[in-house]
């Protein structure tokens, strides 16, 4: 995907995963990625190659990217390759008295006080988005995802993957959310995170749209119906044409033709890479089902408005596993005949379904997600309606544990 090569659907994969750097004793965020990434280059810069793997920085001085360092044929790789580089990162971290914490936001951080943007490189990028936007809140500056990268081959791969995906994104959710709380306070939102993401850009709604992208299935159509919108749209704005909009867009799911890729972003960062591969494998048997059209034709999965899939989002996020799901032709698209279903079960029954293609490394783990809810559920059962700071941080210190030591939490 980034290698030259153009490679054919799920072929191979690309795995981006963000951590916050926090302090080992307070767990207030700490701004150092760039000293991290001095420590390793000898210079201030923004990604480092280190073989299979690669880290970078964007945006913020105490977020830092673990990344496929290039197309893995498989999710195997890096279910090894993770763990290790985590372990690597927190010795690193050590002596500074800092370590990485999982989870798609801390849930304690005040980002109008304890923002850092990132002062190298690309700042004038940064300071553009910051300009326009505003990057000291939580839409911009407290937010971790696992952003999954497939390939396509032209364009009918593309538009058979892109309405595979934007039949999938608004359940992802479900298994995925892992942000309860925000502010120290519990949200009401098990995936506060999209939440958040959702609205912070407000100022340009066609940057994001509705998160579900449009219906889009060639290059052309995508290029029509996001790209010329938000080039139009951000250009008052941007006289000087510092932002570029294969990186405005931000849709749940982004098109990369300059790298035959659909990056998938609607997924937060859970407790341990162990967990991240376990969900990702789950996503990509259900969008090799969708693709294989052994449900519903072709022609029905494009033909799904993006307004009705945002209607279903709006409601995972919120609900996640409980979400009620009543849109009949929804679950027939995922050959469920159900009238009515909570989304976990939906989870559940692709799960039994897809299960010999799962990899049976991973099953005790998504058996556990399935059972036990997203990590969001989990994470209020143990703190209850109003945690207090403390209680709060006493949990996520268990989490950074499972991180570093690549188990579930609890």
């Amino acid at each position: 995907m980034s290698d030259g090569r153009v490679w054919s659907l799920f072929e191979v994969y690309g795995i981006e995963v963000e951590y916050m750097i926090v302090d080992r004793d307070s767990l207030a965020v700490r701004p150092i990625a760039d000293e991290m990434l001095k420590e390793l280059a000898g210079d201030f810069v923004q990604d480092i190659e280190r073989g299979d793997y690669a880290w970078s920085n964007e945006i913020v001085c105490h977020l830092l990217e673990l990344k496929t360092n290039g197309p893995a044929p498989d999710l195997d790789g890096p279910a090894a390759g993770f763990p290790a580089e985590v372990r690597f990162i927190n010795e690193r971290l050590r002596p500074h008295g800092a370590m990485l914490l999982g989870t798609g936001a801390h849930p304690l951080m005040r980002p109008e006080r304890e923002t850092r943007l990132w002062p190298h490189g690309d700042r004038e990028i940064y300071h553009a988005y910051d300009r326009i936007f505003g990057c000291r809140g939580h839409g911009w500056s407290n937010l971790q995802s696992v952003h999954l990268n497939l390939p396509f081959d032209g364009d009918e791969e593309f538009g058979r993957l892109h309405a595979a995906i934007r039949l999938l994104l608004p359940i992802v959710p479900a298994l995925s959310a892992s942000t309860p709380v925000l502010d120290g306070q519990v949200t009401g939102y098990l995936d506060t995170r999209l939440e958040t993401y959702r609205h912070n850009q407000d100022r340009i709604p066609s940057i994001a749209g509705r998160v579900i992208p449009e219906r889009a299935f060639t290059e052309d159509d995508y290029q029509a119906r996001i790209f010329d919108p938000i080039e139009r749209d951000i250009r008052p704005h941007d006289p000087d044409g510092v932002l570029e909009v294969v990186f405005l867009n931000s849709r749940g799911a982004i098109a990369r033709f300059d790298r035959n890729a659909i990056e998938i972003r609607v997924i937060d960062t859970q407790e341990a890479p162990a967990a991240d591969l376990a969900l990702l494998d789950l996503v990509v048997a259900t969008l090799r089902f969708l693709v294989s059209e052994a449900t519903i034709p072709l022609a029905e999965q494009q033909a799904w408005p993006e307004d009705l899939l945002a209607d279903i989002f709006l409601h995972v996020i919120r609900d996640g596993d409980e979400a009620a799901i009543s849109d009949r032709d929804f679950l027939h698209a995922f050959g469920i005949g159900d009238r009515r279903l909570p989304a976990g079960a939906l989870w559940q029954s692709l799960a039994d379904r897809l299960a010999p293609r799962l990899d049976a490394a991973h099953r005790p783990a998504q058996a556990r997600m399935l059972s036990d809810g997203p990590l969001a559920r989990r994470l209020l059962r143990r703190l209850g309606p109003r945690p207090s700071a403390g209680r709060i941080a006493d949990v996520y210190r268990e989490l950074a544990v499972c991180l570093a030591e690549n188990r579930l939490w609890p």
